[in-house]
């Protein structure tokens, strides 16, 4: 599994519109293959910054079958007219996961 890490800024005052764009864009996402969990986090102290996280199976899911296809242009048709610059854009493996309330004597 592969987590891409997204840090998007919005222009300030749009925050309202690129949340209800997102709304639309996110099932364009979801509808691409290999792509298994999507979350959206806006930021408390910089509220025009949002934390985009999607999980993804592979890289290439995301950054072929995903960003060379048309749903990528649907998506940035829907949510680029709110950027405040380009999406700082980032991969991660998962090397360690736990849950607080996992059975440790297990």
């Amino acid at each position: 599994m592969i987590l891409e890490h997204a840090l998007i800024n919005v222009t300030p005052g749009s925050e309202c519109a690129f949340e209800a764009d997102f709304a639309q864009a996110k099932s364009v996402l979801a509808s691409c293959p290999g792509c298994l969990r999507i979350q959206m986090h806006r930021g408390v102290e910089h509220p025009s910054r949002y934390l985009l996280l999607v999980e993804w199976e592979t890289i290439d899911d995301h950054l072929v079958g995903f960003r060379q296809s048309e749903n990528f242009t649907k998506w940035r048709a829907l949510i680029g007219p709110h950027f405040d610059g380009s999406p700082d854009v980032d991969h991660y493996e998962v090397l360690s996961s736990i849950r607080p309330d996992d059975d440790h004597d297990s």
